[in-house]
This record gives structure tokens, sequence and C-alpha cells, in this order.
């Protein structure tokens, strides 16, 4: 049988001192994976429709890695254009956009009975309640102000995407 105090001096070294001299709690066993959709399985066709390249490009990075095929647009009227051709399956939309803006874009979208469906999500720097309400009362699904968090905007989407697959 254990001596006793040697299981307790055991117990109370509960810490590791990290080379750097950090202190790290110990990981008593290995982490359980996380049980949900990390990644999209289905390569589902995502427009981004936003005028800041760098946005843009982060976006289209980040749907990228999760397994989404994102197509990017510059303009609402390269947008518009792009909706009919790749018939996405969900649309990341800017409100503020040279030429068409993002609402016009949302207008159009949601009169034509071959677009109506598919859903809208809202990137935009426009944050005030009053524009947050015209774009959902627009027809968009959901809405994302910036700056924002492209990990909040991946499960937004998914959520949308979800919702969608269970109508």
């Amino acid at each position: 049988m254990e001596d006793n105090s040697a299981l307790l001096s055991r117990k109370r070294l509960s810490f590791i001192i990290h080379p750097s001299a950090f202190i790290i709690p110990p990981i008593p066993y290995p982490p359980s994976p996380i049980p949900c959709k990390l990644t999209a399985m289905s390569h589902e066709k995502i427009l981004i429709v936003e005028d800041e390249e760098e946005i843009r490009e982060l976006v289209v990075y980040n749907l990228g890695k999760q397994g989404y095929q994102a197509i990017p647009a510059e303009t609402g009227e390269e947008g518009l254009r792009l909706v009919r051709s790749e018939k996405p399956d969900l649309i990341v939309l800017d409100l503020m956009l040279p030429g068409v803006d993002g609402l016009e874009v949302t207008r159009t979208l949601k009169r034509d009975p071959a677009t109506a469906a598919i859903p809208l999500v809202m990137l935009t720097a426009k944050g005030e309640e009053t524009d947050i309400v015209a774009g959902l009362e627009l027809g968009a699904d959901d809405y994302l102000t910036k700056p924002f968090s492209p990990r909040v905007l991946t499960a937004r989407i998914r959520a949308v995407l979800r919702r969608k697959s269970e109508e």
C-alpha cells in the first residue's frame, strides 16, 4: 500500500513550470474531439460581394479553408452577373458597394423567382439599428457588422446553410 504522504505530495503538485517560467496547469487526459462539423463537406458555393480587396480576400481564404467554394465579386453588377452564371448556395454581401449598392442587389435578387430563395448574409460597416432592420426586412438571412470575426462569419454561414437544408 502506498504511503499517504507521497500521495498527498503528488496531489499538491498540480502544475508544471514551463521553461519560459509560465505556469501551465497539467492536462489530466487528452482532450476529446469537439463533436461538430468543422468543415463543409458538400463544397457549397458562396458568392462574396465585397469591394474592399483585403476583406474579400480574407473571407475567400477563410471559407476556402473550411471547404467552401468561395467566388469573389468586387461590385454589385459583377455579383448579380455571377449569381446567374454560378448559382451560389449562399451570398455574402456588403451594402456599401460602388455603382449598384447592396440594398439594390438584395431587392433585385429577392424579386427574381430564380434567385429569391438564395440565402443572403450581409457583411457591412453599416451597424445602425435602422440599417440592420432594413437589411433583414429586405430579405437578408443574417447581418454582421464590420469589424467582424472570420470564425463567427463562418459559423453563421454554416447555420444559415443548415437552416436552408432543413427546409
